[in-house]
């Protein structure tokens, strides 16, 4: 997850920068130290081709239950930004459910993004590389932020297929609009889909769990964050048919901390049938807090605001930074997990009310049958030369002392499995797969488990794609790459993809697989090798790379010897 989301994996500060936006954080472990196109032309960031065009015509007025909202139209697609689904949360409504909008008359303006939710500077512009590669946007903090985006290719006709974005950056930071890949326009003129974003309460706003001490109305806040998306998807049930979507057919997808919160909505009986297929990108994470944590973490807030739990309500008028600040306070100083795991710090909680238990720890949770998933990670999400180009030339010892550190002492039969299934790999290389691993693992486990559910299969995937015209090939497949493509947004995106030929041909194929999967819960269309899904006995993964392929179970010897 990247800056702020400065994911507690145990490898220290990274030098790729990958904080906040991502699992990783800005600086972790080096610190230890040609199918055609289906959809729009390719040639311009607009989608066209040729120059962009954009109006506000009286067809891009649309009603929602709660009023009339005016939208533009861009090269044939309607957007529209800052819809707001939920009142304001400030003050006396700061960690409570959220509340509907109250209506409108009249037509309100939807133009523009809207506020995101308070949350600590990005840490990552202070790596040139970093900031160029991710190309933030980081908005403006608000606690108004129950804002939804939609890009929708028509607002009449067959209803379409629904892609509701989740985004990363842990449960702490990031909003819907701070990467240019979020942008839906593309992929919802490529694939005739309406694409919804959405941003929600992070950090100590969605996820200060004060249900300990007694206050009723205080007894969801651990899980705030977590019931706005699924208030967001009400949204969606209830409004998306006037902007041409089918709620009959949602697909909800998210990477890094947005694919951790896909798989929670899996296991919350308030999200069920508000979607039905889900797309886990970078992020499976398969536990959520537990009550005790989630509480210390709570009780070390209120001292730090030197707030007394009798006095809950003067929580509503702490300044936003200074609840943010109280809050890394607190986070920063909790015991740290175990190296080799991920622990984000913040989290949802199971209180047995919103998340009643285990999300995917003992399997597939119940409530997730016969919805099929995408699941998969990125060769590199540790890329450790990103915003360190020194350590692009790092030897093979020093490479396994990191690893080492970064894992609890990884074996040397673990590096020695790795280093097996790529001999000629730079020791920098083995040791970004190494650590990458902690993605990699409980991927295939969630894809296993949702495979011996039934009723609803899972298809994995690795990313493996290297852009190498950028940065001198050190760019790798990171943490986040991946959307770019998935979201036909390669010209977006070019500081990361390169805009190459290459690079537009592997968008196609990936952005036409999610498509397809938003469609019809399958993802294989004619531009790619057939892609099985998991079995109880086989583990296909798809390779997205400038040549696709099928490979079973591809890691597995890596796997085994790192868990040993």
């Amino acid at each position: 997850m990247p800056a702020n989301e400065k994911a507690e994996g145990r490898v220290g500060k990274t030098s790729n920068g990958v904080g906040r936006r991502g699992l990783l954080t800005a600086g972790a472990v080096g610190g230890l130290l040609a199918a055609a196109p289906v959809g729009g032309a390719l040639a311009k960031p607009g989608g066209s081709g040729g120059a962009a065009r954009l109006s506000t015509p009286p067809e891009a007025v649309v009603e929602s239950q709660s009023g009339k909202l005016r939208g533009v139209v861009r090269d044939g697609v309607f957007v529209f930004k800052g819809i707001p689904y939920g009142k304001d949360t400030a003050g006396a409504a700061r960690f409570l459910p959220a509340q509907p909008v109250a209506p409108w008359k009249g037509v309100r303006t939807a133009l523009s993004y809207g506020p995101c939710c308070p949350q600590a500077v990005r840490a990552g512009w202070k790596s040139d590389e970093t900031a160029f590669i991710y190309d933030w946007d980081d908005g403006y903090p608000g606690e108004d932020c129950l804002r939804l985006n939609i890009w929708s290719a028509g607002v009449t006709g067959k209803p379409r297929p629904v892609m509701f974005w989740i985004h990363g950056g842990g449960y702490e930071a990031g909003s819907s609009q701070e990467l240019p890949a979020y942008d839906g326009e593309r992929l919802a003129r490529r694939g005739d889909v309406v694409f919804v974003s959405v941003n929600h309460r992070l950090g100590p706003f969605g996820f200060l769990d004060l249900s300990q001490f007694g206050a009723a109305r205080y007894a969801m806040s651990g899980n705030a964050g977590q019931l706005d998306l699924v208030t967001a998807l009400e949204w969606v049930r209830d409004n998306v048919a006037a902007f041409g979507g089918d709620p009959g057919n949602v697909t909800i997808f998210g990477q890094s901390g947005g694919g951790a919160k896909v798989s929670t909505l899996m296991a919350m009986p308030s999200a069920k049938g508000l979607f039905h297929k889900a797309i886990v990108e970078s992020g499976s994470l398969l536990n959520v807090g537990d009550t005790g944590y989630t509480r210390r973490l709570a009780e070390a807030v209120l001292k730090n605001l030197e707030i007394a739990p009798g006095d809950l309500d003067k929580l509503g008028a702490v300044p936003p930074m200074a609840l943010v600040a109280a809050g890394d306070k607190a986070k920063n100083a909790m015991p740290k997990p175990p190296p080799g795991t991920i622990n984000l710090g913040w989290a949802p909680v199971a209180e047995g009310h919103a998340i009643p238990g285990p999300t995917w720890a003992a399997g597939a949770p119940a409530l997730s049958l016969g919805v099929p998933m995408i699941i998969g990670t990125n060769l590199n999400e540790y890329s450790p030369s990103l915003g360190n180009a020194a350590l692009e030339d790092i030897t093979e010892e020093k490479a396994k002392g990191i690893s080492a550190t970064a894992m609890g002492g990884a074996p040397t039969a673990a590096w020695a499995a790795f280093r097996q299934a790529d001999p000629k790999a730079k020791p920098v290389e083995i040791l970004s797969r190494v650590v990458s691993a902690m993605f990699r693992a409980p991927a295939v486990v969630q894809a296993q488990a949702k495979a011996r559910q039934g009723g609803g299969g899972a298809y994995l995937y690795r990313f493996d794609y290297n852009p190498k015209t950028v940065l001198d090939g050190r760019v790798r497949a990171f943490h986040c790459a991946e959307m770019a493509y998935a979201f036909d947004n390669v010209d977006r995106c070019l500081n990361a993809t390169g805009g190459t030929p290459e690079a537009r041909a592997l968008s196609a194929r990936m952005a036409d697989a999610w498509i397809a999967f938003a469609r019809t819960g399958d993802p294989n269309h004619q531009g790619l090798p057939h892609w099985p899904a998991v079995s109880t006995t086989t583990t296909p993964n798809m390779l997205f790379d400038a040549v696709c392929k099928v490979l079973d179970d591809p890691d597995r010897a890596e796997l085994a010897a790192l868990k040993a």
